[in-house]
């Protein structure tokens, strides 16, 4: 007797840089096929984010509604983790819907841990951190990295001692479950029961990709991007070193309102750094196994180009 295996439900990966035309195509792909999105950006999760992290307005979402979305207060940090659990668990309810998932975004590192899966290293724990923070204040950090050196050799001889985040989180990994870091990195939970295929919107000209991001720039600032910052800092919850903070866009404005920056030295680092942060995706797809490029849909042969697109994504579907 042929044991026939049932053939995996698909879903599909909508990757690429910083303004390159993701959320349209995704929109239109919704529109027009039975698919739901979800977000894969680490700034679009959280709550008041909406003008500096180019977050889908009202009009978009009611075309398409984007799973996590707006799920945190910006006090709140989201790890990879964090994002496979809730990825895993939408795109079974919308395999569930008769739909397909349809995951759209530019922080690559999640999309990583999706696919990759990642090692089951515990959560953080404050009081356990806090005690390592007074052992180094009472002995010093290198002392705490003889300590990691006794526990986890491998760790230890990867972490510098000035180094003293990645070390406490070394140390604090062996003190909640005994087991060192480079043990539990050893076990990696990597199922994913879905057949995905993988496209990237991967512009030829990074010149018009750089018109795109300062033109982008510039209108939120015309939106009321300043202002959405100054609502946050004046909050007084939040801080720089927060991950929503650091997310790029906002850190820029922030230290111009903390009068760390003029205004112009402020749109200058915003631009740069969002440049910088499309050049960091690209290097990531550049490596990616078993990707499909589209093109950039701009200029005077946008619409053409993203039809092509969504013929292209289309035809993976009943492949």
């Amino acid at each position: 007797m042929t044991n026939t295996a049932m053939p995996l439900p698909k879903a599909i990966f909508l990757m690429g840089p910083t303004a390159s035309g993701k959320t349209e195509l995704a929109i239109r792909l919704c529109e027009q096929h039975n698919c739901e999105i979800i977000s894969v950006d680490s700034a679009l999760i959280y709550k008041g984010f909406d003008i500096g992290s180019a977050k889908p307005n009202a009009e978009e979402q009611r075309r398409a509604p984007h799973f996590l979305i707006d799920i945190l207060d910006p006090s709140i940090a989201y790890s990879a983790a964090d994002f496979r659990k809730d990825a895993l668990k939408l795109m079974g309810e919308i395999t569930a819907r008769g739909k397909t998932p349809l995951l759209v975004g530019g922080t690559m590192l999640y999309f990583k841990a999706l696919l990759d899966g990642l090692s089951p290293l515990p959560k953080a724990d404050p009081e356990i951190r806090q005690e390592i923070e007074a052992q180094a204040a009472e002995h010093s950090w290198q002392w705490l990295h003889d300590q990691l050196a006794e526990i986890d050799p491998v760790s230890a001889k990867r972490i510098h001692p000035n180094d003293p985040q990645r070390l406490s989180r070394a140390l604090e990994v062996f003190r909640i479950s005994g087991k060192s870091m480079t043990d539990l990195s050893q076990t990696v939970d990597n199922d994913l029961p879905f057949d995905i295929v993988q496209f990237a919107i991967y512009p030829d000209d990074r010149s018009q990709l750089h018109e795109r991001i300062e033109l982008r720039y510039k209108q939120m600032l015309d939106l009321g991007f300043e202002q959405e910052v100054r609502t946050l800092y004046q909050r007084g919850d939040l801080h720089v070193d927060m991950p929503s903070i650091r997310c790029v866009g906002y850190r820029q404005m922030w230290d111009y309102i903390d009068g760390n920056l003029d205004y112009d030295e402020m749109v200058f680092r915003g631009i740069v750094a969002t440049r910088q942060l499309a050049k960091r995706q690209m290097t990531w797809l550049r490596g990616w196994d078993n990707l499909v490029r589209l093109n950039t849909p701009m200029g005077d042969n946008a619409e053409q180009t993203l039809a092509q697109n969504i013929t292209l994504v289309t035809n993976s579907l009943t492949s």
